[in-house]
């Protein structure tokens, strides 16, 4: 093998090197990202402009009667025990707007590691994967959804929204968050790894 050919072979095995780094510490990051993010996700019965009204409708009275328990005080480490006690009030809360619309669906309340794809929020990318999540599926759940950061809080506060994460994340998390999928293709290849393995391992 000449000397060219091992030149060329040390800088293409070099370029592919500095990828799969590129690509496993982006990859490494969107894990810790999701480890410190609490979401809200409300998931309308169905499209039709009822429907996607009164999932607004609910999202507004769960943000704003809520308030004493979405107070700041619930974070990801505490949010199964500080919100669990408070499903049946939250239930309760989502079905007096649907009585209010003259409708009889029915409404599921619950805190769960959810899967989403990658999604942009205001100014905040986050990446694909699970995240643990309080879940209002009004109905049938087969309609658009509208989802928010609860931790830190996104979801009301008019405060900038990078700010907001900086008191959860460090620098590293927050330069990843402030990227846009369109121009991140590394968003895309953690997208499909963490798809892959929740087809796989749910």
């Amino acid at each position: 093998m000449s000397i060219f050919r091992k030149v060329e072979i040390s800088i293409v095995l070099g370029i592919v090197t500095s990828i799969l780094f590129s690509v496993f510490s982006f990859a490494q990051t969107s894990t810790q990202i999701r480890q410190n993010v609490l979401r809200l996700h409300v998931i309308a019965n169905s499209d039709s402009a009822v429907d996607q009204n009164l999932k607004i409708a609910v999202r507004d009275a769960v943000l704003n009667e809520g308030g004493k328990i979405f107070d700041g005080s619930v974070t990801v480490e505490n949010a199964v025990e500080k919100i669990t006690p408070h499903i049946d009030e939250l239930t309760e809360i989502a079905r007096g707007v649907i009585s209010e619309y003259g409708l009889s669906y029915d409404v599921d309340v619950s805190i769960d590691n959810e899967y989403f794809e990658t999604r942009t929020y205001e100014n905040v990318t986050l990446p694909a994967g699970k995240y643990l999540s309080l879940i209002i599926k009004i109905g049938e759940g087969e309609g658009k959804n509208w989802w928010c950061v609860m931790f830190p809080p996104m979801c009301i506060s008019a405060a900038d929204e990078e700010n907001t994460l900086k008191t959860v994340l460090n620098q590293k998390e927050i330069k990843l968050v402030s990227k846009k999928p369109r121009y991140e293709p590394r968003f895309k290849l953690v997208e499909i790894y963490e798809s892959f393995k929740y087809k796989i391992f749910g």
